[in-house]
């Protein structure tokens, strides 16, 4: 191991200890990953970690090899579920150099999921530093397409060793990197859902604005029961009348009324049970941008079925971090039937939003809002 001083990080961050790999990944192979990653499937060749006690909080920055994690079986998160995660990316310009997006809005996103979780709450520098020491460490793993990324998953566990129920007197956080291509491997098709009214993602006062690992888990019985009515997605409704829309999958939702000059957007209000996504928040920028008028409001099963039916609703997507928008083109569902969205094709102010979030993340127009910070 070739041991250099911690990174500068300047005032405002955070100092990392640095300890590159002795066995880095060939050129080759690294080249044969970029060329087609899939979604995070590779990961690079280091990764971060710090520890909190009560006794010296937050400390032991440091960027080390990747490798595998060894945990006591008494671990905290092991038993009582301490878990919670972000995901973002960073994005190789024209002028060779790499960006991140919007990086502050998800270490306050993690510091409030650690909050719900009675975790210790991160701090935004050492969020920021650790991200920066990553991506530059790992730079040659950045893809050089525009429609590629290196994806980054920093999360933090309860690690505190023993089997009572309390908050772990112990975390330990990571960040972890992966090149990533198309999250859906269609690309940008219409994906097909299922209005899931035998489960609920999350409810009022519950853990449904946290990004945790619990929230993940409870989800996969609905995604499979979508899977065998032959759909891509399950969609989400609301705990206690299952018939406002909330998510899909773990992704926000949008509903595009009307088009041409005409359009607005309408996405579902956060009540508590949705998760403020980043990439919903910047899109009712980018739609006010571009002349759209968008909105936060209250939509029901009733209202998407018969709003498609009188052409009402004319598209329908998904928005997050790893897929950025994908369309929707089908519904299904056990009391509603069955429905088309523009008949199942892509719309076009789908299309236009999308293109206009990525010119913003890979640099194609300015960085009118100031989301994009420099890493390298």
């Amino acid at each position: 191991m070739t041991q250099t001083p911690p990174i500068p990080q300047g005032s405002a961050l955070w100092p990392i200890d640095v300890t590159t790999s002795s066995n880095p990944t060939p050129s080759a192979r690294r080249a044969e990953v970029l060329a087609d990653p899939g979604f995070a499937k590779f990961p690079t060749d280091h990764m971060v970690h710090a520890t909190w006690t009560a006794d010296a909080g937050w400390h032991g920055a440091e960027l080390i090899p990747y490798g595998p994690l060894v945990f006591d079986p008494t671990a905290n998160f092991l038993h009582y579920g301490q878990a919670i995660f972000e995901g973002l990316k960073a994005y190789r310009y024209a002028d060779g150099s790499i960006k991140t997006f919007r990086p502050f809005r998800n270490a306050t996103r993690f510091a409030n999921s650690a909050r719900r979780l009675a975790m210790a709450e991160l701090p935004e520098e050492l969020f920021v530093a650790s991200i920066e020491a990553l991506v530059r460490a790992d730079n040659e793993w950045v893809p050089s397409d525009a429609e590629k990324s290196l994806y980054l998953r920093p999360f933090m566990l309860g690690t505190e060793l023993g089997l009572g129920v309390r908050p772990s007197a112990r975390y330990d956080y990571y960040l972890i990197a992966a090149p990533a291509g198309a999250y859906f491997p269609q690309g940008i098709k219409p994906v097909s859902v299922w209005l899931s009214d035998d489960y609920v993602r999350a409810a009022a006062g519950g853990t449904g604005e946290a990004k945790c690992a619990g929230n993940y888990a409870a989800s996969l019985i609905a995604q499979a029961e979508a899977a065998q009515h032959g759909c891509d997605q399950v969609v989400w409704l609301d705990a206690v009348e299952r018939r406002w829309v909330e998510e899909m999958g773990g992704m926000n939702l949008y509903f595009v009324y009307g088009s041409g000059d005409s359009a607005r957007l309408v996405t579902p209000k956060l009540t508590g049970s949705l998760l403020p996504g980043i990439t919903r928040d910047s899109l009712l920028t980018v739609a006010e941008d571009l002349g759209i008028r968008a909105e936060e409001g209250s939509i029901s099963v009733e209202d998407w079925r018969d709003g498609c039916a009188s052409g009402e609703i004319t598209e329908v997507f998904a928005c997050g971090t790893a897929a950025v928008i994908t369309p929707v083109g089908t519904v299904k569902s056990r009391n509603l039937g069955s429905w088309e969205i523009s008949g199942g094709a892509t719309g076009e102010v789908t299309m236009r939003l999308r293109g206009a979030l990525l010119d913003i993340q890979t640099g194609q127009v300015p960085d009118r809002h100031n989301w994009l910070h420099t890493i390298c």
